[in-house]
């Protein structure tokens, strides 16, 4: 194992001794020490100015470093997490993390919330849990039954309930799957409901269905049809856009550029299952070309070796590849155009 791979220990003292500076570093509860513990992946414990940073070796030496840059920072302005956001994008701290550990054992990311343990089942789901925590926007893009929402929705219920966050966006766009639904009464929540499903389900599981009802009423858990996301800027949220295959290339670009201080972005589809209208190209589709090297930006792509559901559905998903890739397939689709 090499040293960039084991779990080291570093303790440290800021000085001068400065109560204000101090608690201008911490922040609130603590708040920037932990939104520097969820962006780098490690552990950070203080008594007044004595700090220890535990983690993988280049990760807590980098993060001691910009602990250290902080402190100094506390002479001149109040901190907030966006100036920690920023500190954290300019010090390159994250250009060391790019690499991860080749011990899953150690890399190995939990999520807790108050009703369920998730772990990532496989080397795609376990790559994925890194990715959301390690980055700011994050794709999962495969097949059904992989586990994209479900642990897109994990990582959102822990940051809610730890406080890294203020609120949950949950975006869907508004297409209907191979069918016209027609007319949906009720207000506008009642008519974007039924596209949102799945992240219900998801969150009901977490946090029990009495719970869901009470942080949407306080607005702490929001629903937001993707038309309406213009013009919006994010702060401190985690946003879920769920089905994103079937948003327009415009659609996913106004998408990713609300994104703002403090928040995380997890973006989920499936290319296969596009219910666009004819000749309109998907933005999922065309994102995974012109993002793929863009900083700060995760893609994770599954199979149908990844579903989490009835063994069955992993046989007809690779059928179903199997004829799409086919000649024969290729032909009576396009004799059906």
């Amino acid at each position: 194992m090499s040293n960039s791979n084991k779990i080291i220990t570093s303790d440290f003292t800021l000085k001068p001794l400065d109560n204000q500076r101090l608690a201008n570093l911490c922040g609130q509860f603590d708040g920037h020490l932990r939104q520097l513990e969820q962006r780098f992946s490690v552990e950070i414990n203080n008594r007044g100015h004595q700090f220890r940073v535990i983690g993988l070796t280049h990760a807590v030496q980098s993060v001691t470093e910009l602990l250290n840059q902080l402190y100094t920072a506390t002479c001149d302005e109040a901190l907030s997490p966006a100036s920690v956001h920023l500190f954290s994008q300019e010090s390159h701290v994250e250009t060391l993390l790019k690499s991860p550990p080749t011990d899953s054992t150690e890399s190995e990311v939990v999520i807790r919330t108050r009703r369920r343990v998730v772990k990532g089942r496989g080397v795609n789901q376990r790559k994925y849990l890194e990715n959301i925590v390690r980055h700011d926007i994050n794709f999962g893009v495969g097949p059904a039954g992989t586990g994209k929402t479900y642990i897109a929705v994990a990582c959102a219920v822990e940051a809610l309930e730890q406080e890294r966050i203020r609120r949950l966006i949950l975006v869907r766009p508004a297409v209907e799957a191979g069918e016209r639904l027609g007319f949906l009464p009720g207000d506008l929540a009642q008519k974007i409901d039924p596209y949102l499903r799945p992240l219900y389900d998801a969150l009901y599981e977490m946090l029990g269905f009495e719970r869901v009802a009470k942080l949407i009423e306080r607005g702490l858990i929001e629903i937001a049809p993707l038309a309406y996301m213009r013009g919006r800027t994010l702060n401190g949220a985690f946003i879920i856009l769920d089905e994103a295959q079937n948003t327009t290339i415009d659609q996913m670009k106004m998408f990713l550029t609300r994104i703002g201080f403090g928040s995380t972005a997890v973006v989920t589809g499936d290319v296969t299952q596009i219910d666009l209208p004819q000749g309109t190209a998907s933005g999922l589709r065309h994102v995974t070309e012109i993002l793929k090297d863009v900083e700060g930006v995760s893609f994770t792509f599954f199979g149908h070796k990844d579903v989490v559901r009835h063994p069955i559905v992993a046989r007809i998903i690779n059928a179903y590849e199997r004829a799409e890739s086919s000649s024969t397939f290729k032909k009576s689709a396009s004799d059906k155009r």
